[in-house]
């Protein structure tokens, strides 16, 4: 669990943020890629550069465009140089630094809410710097807005979001730029994104980015959603661990493995990839210590602002620097986009909040969580490895397919005080391998995706 007994910034951002519209969450009856095109226009806009010519049509400043099996985004010459201290260590150090800016994106949605994410290699010496810059529904703009500092290791920055940035209209908590008041009518109708790449004066070194993209969403104010209708009965073969068994390891990586579920969770689908660790990255951690690669993750996902291992886009970014590997943040709008993932061999990691009493069977109630969703029973009830199970074995769990959407879907719930707080609409994580199938691809473009 994340942080089950203290406020997440999901409520601190729910307290702020609530959409202006109610309206249902948009739903099918059958697990197949071919029915997007017969569906209702998506609260979702997911947007990624990823191509030769993506990377071509962006505003370069000492930045240059890579060709070849997977093309990118990496330093040519440097535009400048600049000096920053890491607020986690007061270290401060001289940086060669160059800029790529996408072209301004529409958004199909103007969104109350924009997740980015990024897929990059980032060698030891590199680091590299994610901004959002909108433009409002009313013609006024917002600042530009840091999305995260972020590095694979974490020798020469430590990985960090960026905390108390807002301007009068909204403000970014943690990974999330949110509307204040949605109420108001007001939305973010495009925006950019700007890379800044990071290297040590007189190196070579580059960081390389693949994949950069965001997810704008209006999902409607609600505490319920409409019931979907089972559409598929398959299960995928996914590797199980337990992030209880990890309690009091590492506590300065958010107090150890009791608040690791997302570094569990992404594991657990890098390793359904076949994405494995070397004994050589493993050699840091205890040797008494079981399942290594979970401490591994937990140290590699956090964030050490949020002081956390559950920031969105760093597990996305974590994943994808397993070879053959790319991750994605956004938003799903039912459970039948599950089942089309599932259908073509790609699980999903899910974040959900909910009491005791609202899920049958997972003993324990939280105020964010993530779980892997692995398919469907003959039923159409959910197949979750749930990291929040007391060992590897009992990490498998059938959840009731009702109880199981609403707690996904919804974007309000009442707490165990009586109190209106966050549900977090459908997010998750969805990780799958560089050059997809044609199945996959089309699974991946019927929930937004590509």
């Amino acid at each position: 669990m994340s942080r089950a007994e203290q406020p997440s910034r999901r409520t601190v951002l729910a307290a702020a943020v609530a959409a202006a519209v109610v309206g249902p969450v948009v739903t099918a009856g059958v697990a197949d890629a071919g029915d997007a095109a017969k569906a209702p226009a998506r609260p979702v806009d997911y947007r990624a550069w990823t191509t030769f010519p993506d990377w071509r049509t962006g505003a370069a400043k000492g930045t240059r465009a890579v060709a070849g099996a997977r093309p990118g985004v990496v330093i040519a010459t440097a535009a400048g140089k600049t000096d920053y201290t890491d607020p986690h260590t007061g270290t401060t150090a001289t940086w060669e630094y160059a800029t790529w800016t996408s072209p301004v994106h529409k958004l199909s949605v103007p969104a109350t809410e924009v997740i980015a994410s990024w897929n990059a290699h980032t060698p030891a010496g590199t680091w590299l710097q994610v901004e959002l810059h909108g433009t409002y529904s009313d013609g006024t703009q917002t600042p530009w807005y840091v999305m995260g500092r972020w590095a694979a290791g974490d020798q020469d920055i430590k990985r960090t979001s960026v905390d108390d940035q807002a301007d009068d209209k909204s403000t970014v908590w943690t990974d999330t730029f949110a509307i204040d008041d949605a109420t108001t009518g007001l939305r973010l109708v495009s925006y950019r994104l700007r890379l800044t790449l990071y290297r040590r004066p007189g190196t070579r070194r580059t960081p390389m980015v693949w994949r950069l993209g965001a997810m704008g969403s209006d999902i409607p104010d609600r505490f319920t959603v409409p019931a979907s209708t089972p559409g598929l009965a398959q299960e995928l073969s996914v590797p199980r661990y337990s992030q209880e068994i990890h309690k009091g390891q590492y506590p300065e990586y958010d107090n150890g493995g009791e608040a690791w579920c997302s570094p569990t969770s992404s594991q657990m689908i890098i390793e359904y990839w076949g994405g494995r660790l070397t004994p050589e990255q493993l050699a840091w951690v205890d040797p008494t210590f079981a399942d290594p690669q979970v401490c591994h993750a937990a140290r590699f996902t956090y964030d050490y602002q949020y002081e956390g291992c559950g920031n969105w886009p760093f597990n996305a970014a974590y994943a994808a620097t397993f070879k053959g590997l790319q991750g994605v943040v956004t938003r799903l709008g039912s459970l039948t986009d599950l089942e089309t993932l599932i259908a073509a061999g790609i699980p999903a990691i899910t974040s959900q909040s909910f009491l005791k009493a609202e899920l049958t069977g997972a003993g324990y109630g939280t105020s964010g969580h993530l779980m892997t969703v692995i398919g469907f029973t003959a039923d159409g009830d959910v197949i979750a490895n749930d990291p929040a199970s007391p060992s590897d074995d009992a990490v498998r769990r059938v959840y009731k397919r009702r109880e199981w959407e609403n707690i996904w879907l919804r974007t309000k719930r009442y707490n165990a005080d009586g109190k209106v707080v966050s549900g977090t609409g459908g997010v998750c994580y969805l990780y799958f391998p560089a050059r997809p199938t044609a199945r996959q691809c089309k699974a991946l473009a019927a929930v937004g995706v590509r």
